[in-house]
């Protein structure tokens, strides 16, 4: 028969945190507890387990709440809804009257009216994460659950869209020179911080069932391109990858040009589509998840 070990004999308790954290004068940091020593475990030699601590607490959080698969969603912090992208041309103009011939006030009312343009992929995502919600919600709210980088713009969108369709979402942000707060509609309990962008970018993927990319700038384009690369390179499964805006993804990237390059193949374009809407982008996973088991 196996003799009970009381968990209080293997994990730490909140009073042996309080105990570690009373250093007599006969007793340095060396004496604390190596979990409780926050210096030591900054330290350059601790990075492996600082890492293994990123990965392991999202990924334990969201078994405990029973997330099985995720749709990841992409898209500019810089793209807000239209109201903000209208106020935001206002003060643009405003200050390109006062001062008509100055070409920083011209370029910054130039990028102001493209803002406005670009706010429809705010609208588009949202749409498109409702949609998604609530299939999800339909098999029980455990499978295809929105996830973004949990910051504003377009990942806001998409946070949003599963919050009108009642369901849940995760935001995955991450420390930036600038701040980044959680925008308000992620729940607080799928609301994760990293410091790594690399463990960061595993846990976007880990449970995806689908990527959308609406347009965006370098944190878009580099999660998009790893995506991929790993499909294209079969480091993952196939998954759909749905780039939603074809005139802004037309102007920015040329695709045909690589191939003419020989850079990639032809076929390596089948491993995305190029979309105008919510609407078509959603035809698109329909038809891919058509004969998933969770659908039934």
């Amino acid at each position: 028969m196996k003799k009970h070990i009381p968990k209080s004999c293997i994990f730490p308790t909140a009073a042996d945190d309080a105990e570690a954290a009373t250093l007599t004068p006969e007793t340095g940091d060396s004496y604390r507890l190596a979990y409780s020593d926050a210096n030591f475990l900054l330290r350059d030699d601790l990075r492996a387990v600082r890492l293994q601590l990123e990965w392991l607490k999202p990924d334990l959080i969201q078994e405990e709440l029973e997330i099985e698969s995720t749709v990841v969603i992409f898209g500019g912090a810089r793209f807000p809804e239209l109201n903000v992208a209208q106020q935001l041309l206002k003060v643009a103009e405003n200050a390109l009257a006062q001062n008509p011939n100055d070409p920083h006030n011209i370029k910054q009312s130039r990028i102001a009216h493209n803002r406005v343009r670009n706010s429809r992929y705010y609208d588009e995502a949202r749409k498109l994460a409702h949609q998604i919600t609530l299939t999800s919600l339909a098999c029980g709210g455990k499978d295809f659950v929105i996830v973004t980088g949990g910051g504003p713009g377009v990942m806001e969108a998409a946070n949003r869209g599963a919050a009108d369709a009642g369901g849940k979402s995760i935001g995955l942000n991450i420390v930036l020179p600038f701040e980044q707060v959680p925008n308000p509609y992620v729940p607080p309990e799928l609301s994760f911080q990293f410091h790594y962008f690399a463990i960061r970018k595993m846990h976007f993927l880990k449970r995806s069932r689908g990527l959308i990319a609406c347009p965006g700038g370098f944190g878009t384009l580099d999660e998009l391109f790893e995506t991929l690369t790993l499909i294209q390179t079969h480091k993952i499964k196939p998954l759909p990858v749905i780039l939603i805006g074809s005139h802004y993804w037309s102007q920015l990237i040329n695709f045909e040009f690589l191939v003419e390059q020989g850079a990639i193949d032809e076929k390596d374009l089948e491993l995305f589509h190029i979309v105008d809407n919510a609407e078509q982008a959603w035809s698109i996973l329909e038809k891919y998840w058509l004969n998933d088991e969770r659908l039934s």
